[in-house]
Parts: C-alpha cells; structure tokens; sequence
C-alpha cells in the first residue's frame, strides 16, 4: 500500500471518529481572513479594501444553514467587503474588529444559552488558539499556521478562500446523514 491511500484512510477514519460530534453541531463558528477568504487583502488608491471570497465555499454554507446550522464570523479586522458577503449569504451573526474572539465567542454563547457541544470553529492563526476551550470541535484549513494546527481536532484538505469551508460543510451534511441527497439530486434555494 502506498503512501496517499494510508493518508486517505487514515483520513476517512479520522472524520468517522468525529461524525458524532460533528453531527451535534449547531453554530459554525469561522474566523474570515485566512478561512472565508484567501487571506489576501488588496488595498486601493483610495484605502478601501478588498477581498477574494470562493462561490463554492458560499453555497455550502447556504447550505448547511438550511439545515438549522448558524453561521457565525468573528474577525479581529474590519471590512465592509465582509459585511457585503455576509448579508448576501443570510448570516445574522457577525462581529468585526475583535481584540479578544475567546470573550467575544464566550459572551455570544451566553447570551443564546449555546453549549459548547453545539460548537465547532475554524480558524487559520495564533489568535485563534484562545477559543479552543469554547468549542467541541476545531477545524484549519490546509495552509494554517502550525502552532493551531497542533491542538487542532482536524486539519482540512483545503487552503482558506479555496474551498476549505466547503469540505467541512460537506462533512458537516454526511454526518447528518444529509450530503448524498444533495449531492445526487442538487440544490435550489428553498428562501431568502
């Protein structure tokens, strides 16, 4: 047996250990630069930002709130170009330029009666590691840095702004026992 089917196995073992966790999730927590985009920030002549966000990573979180999953974006920047896509997208929740996502993520869970059981987050970088203990489940995308993929429960196949939340959303489906619907018959958006 070659190297890439031990890793793949090894991979799908992984994500079946994890189903059950996954399926009691609720809240999808995601930070933005980095996960919901590239991680790229384009500057104009005039100071406004821009920024690259994947369609396909757009539908999946249609998607999985379909389902009864929130979305909620926490950021430590600001962007209008983030709020733009968060509106186009349905998600109600979002908090911008957050110096501390550990008391903000804390505050919005107590503020809604959310158990940490009902929560998985994914983030790419350092200022990320402070909500581990808020969520049951932590996602990277591929190209996060080292130091959060270390206490990680699943490193994604996927960069950020390159179909990372995609892959997850799907897994989110499978466990639910939802994606081969989907995925054998498609989507048409039911609201909004």
């Amino acid at each position: 047996m070659d190297y890439f089917s031990i890793n793949y196995i090894y991979r799908e073992l992984k994500w079946r250990l994890i189903y059950k966790k996954l399926s009691k999730i609720k809240f999808l927590i995601l930070d933005v630069d980095g996960v919901l985009t590239d991680g790229g920030i384009w500057f104009m002549s005039n100071g406004e930002t821009l920024k690259r966000f994947d369609v396909k990573d757009g539908l999946s979180l249609n998607l999985i709130q379909e389902v009864g999953i929130e979305i909620v974006l926490v950021s430590g920047g600001d962007s209008h170009s983030t709020q733009i896509r968060a509106n186009q997208l349905g998600i109600r929740y979002y908090f911008f330029n957050v110096k501390n996502k550990y008391q903000r993520i804390k505050e919005f869970q107590k503020e809604r009666k959310i158990s940490i059981t009902e929560c998985a987050y994914m983030g790419d970088d350092i200022n990320d590691i402070v909500v581990r203990p808020l969520v049951s489940l932590l996602f990277t995308p591929y190209n996060a840095t080292k130091s959060l993929v270390s206490i990680c429960d699943f490193k994604l196949k996927n960069s950020g702004g390159f179909g990372a939340i995609r892959e997850l959303s799907e897994r989110i489906l499978i466990s639910k026992g939802l994606w081969k619907n989907y995925s054998q018959y498609g989507w048409v958006k039911t609201s909004k």
